[in-house]
């Protein structure tokens, strides 16, 4: 089990370049299933989590190549099998992804129960009643999921929530179902529109791109693409917490700026400013970080929300910051009943705070914290409780690293660059 030995108290410094979005490579590497020509994907983010949604696609005859440490050639022509590793795809969440297009496809698959954070109940019902509504016949049990749809035809499909996984795997089958299909209460994140639109380049028709209602007229084949991944906005909203809480100063490069307006209105309630030069994000060096409080005086409320509000999996980085503010303020993670429960280790290492119920933290800063032994719980909780090592006083070693690794490209590393004092233990 990998550790990161953590020497706090060195602000970062410098410029680095965000990696590419790990919410759109997963989907994508999913779509090279809807074509017989090759699929290149660029600016691919070194995590396990694609690692594992390859070698999913190899198990089933995939070929993919490597062509630099950011790039890859996916040709899945000679697919022959329909039932996924059900150990593989016990490792990640995404493995759901490969419903959609198996479904397009081969008319049926296989796929074992999905695994990733364990944030609370995260419900696989969406993606099956989606799928149910194009044709499909759905078995399953506690091993997984088989499904099969002889006759697929486009339909109206309402999602019974705005899942971002869900509309994903609506939408890889879509564009291979005959007919008209209608999604709504789709999710409309920068990922979704990404994969959307790389549908499009592959010869989808679909309409609606970025809108909770999206329209897809079905084609019976898609060609090859070659597409360059966006940047990933978690990252970068990431990248600005870090910098702060060291009371450091960063350039971020390749920022996704349009995809950052609420994550900067939220950390400028935490004191942390920031501005945009071109499609750089610039985070300035500064002595204090004040939380700004509503009118009146009033406790003011960090809270998530579905796109284009604050997203849930930067309320983890976000409460990890506000104990670096002067102030008061509410976390508020109405998603996942799970998310929060890392704070107690927060807690441990010096922050004052009270856990009010699954959802609610309340902060009051500033805080000093104190190096510790910890365990990264999750992807997100994990790069918070690194931030928090990385303000520390002291010496903190975080176990279970590969949590982190499977959201974040090769960070200890990107980190070390701007002046952190972090290493990796086998």
């Amino acid at each position: 089990m990998a550790k990161f030995i953590v020497e706090g108290g060195t602000p970062l410094r410098g410029e680095i370049t965000a990696a590419g979005n790990k919410n759109s490579a997963l989907p994508l590497i999913a779509a090279s299933l809807l074509t017989n020509e090759p699929v290149t994907l660029r600016n691919v983010p070194r995590i396990r989590d694609v690692r594992g949604m390859l070698d999913i696609l190899c198990g089933l005859g995939a070929e993919v190549q490597e062509l630099d440490p950011h790039a890859i050639r996916i040709n899945t022509a000679n697919v022959n099998k329909t039932d996924l590793d059900p150990k593989l795809s016990g490792e990640i969440r995404t493995s759901l992804l490969f419903a959609g297009p198996m479904l397009a496809r081969f008319k049926r698959v296989s796929i074992g129960q999905p695994g990733g954070d364990v944030i609370g109940r995260r419900r696989t019902d969406t993606h099956w009643l989606a799928l149910q509504a194009l044709g499909a016949r759905l078995e399953s049990s506690q091993s997984g999921y088989r499904l099969e749809a002889p006759g697929l035809a486009g339909a109206e499909v309402h999602l019974d929530e705005a899942s971002v996984t869900a509309t994903e795997n609506a939408l890889l089958c879509a564009v291979r179902t005959p007919g008209r299909t209608v999604i709504r209460n789709a999710a409309s994140e920068p990922h979704v529109q990404e994969l959307a639109m790389v549908l499009v380049q592959m010869g989808a028709r679909i309409h609606g791109i970025g809108t909770n209602t999206i329209e897809v007229k079905g084609t019976s084949e898609l060609r090859g693409v070659d597409h360059e991944i966006w940047s990933d906005h978690m990252e970068v909203g990431t990248l600005m917490a870090l910098t702060a809480m060291t009371h450091g100063e960063v350039t971020v490069h390749r920022c996704a700026p349009t995809h950052l307006q609420m994550t900067r209105v939220m950390f400028k309630r935490l004191g942390v400013d920031s501005r945009i030069e071109g499609d750089d994000l610039i985070v300035p060096a500064k002595d204090d970080y004040v939380i700004e409080e509503d009118i009146g005086g009033r406790i003011p409320k960090v809270q998530s929300g579905l796109w284009p509000g604050f997203p849930s999996d930067l309320t983890s980085m976000a409460t990890a910051m506000a104990t670096q503010a002067h102030g008061t303020v509410l976390i508020h993670e109405w998603m996942f009943e799970g998310r929060m429960f890392w704070v107690g280790t927060l807690g441990s290492m010096g922050a004052r705070l009270v856990l009010c119920d699954p959802h609610r933290v309340l902060i009051v800063g500033p805080s000093q914290l104190y190096g510790s032994d910890i365990r990264s719980p999750d992807i997100r909780a994990g790069l918070a409780l690194l931030g928090a090592a990385l303000c520390a006083t002291g010496t903190s070693v975080i176990s279970n690293a590969e949590q982190i690794d499977r959201g974040y490209d090769a960070i200890d590393e990107r980190l070390r660059a701007l002046g952190a004092k972090i290493e990796r233990e086998a």
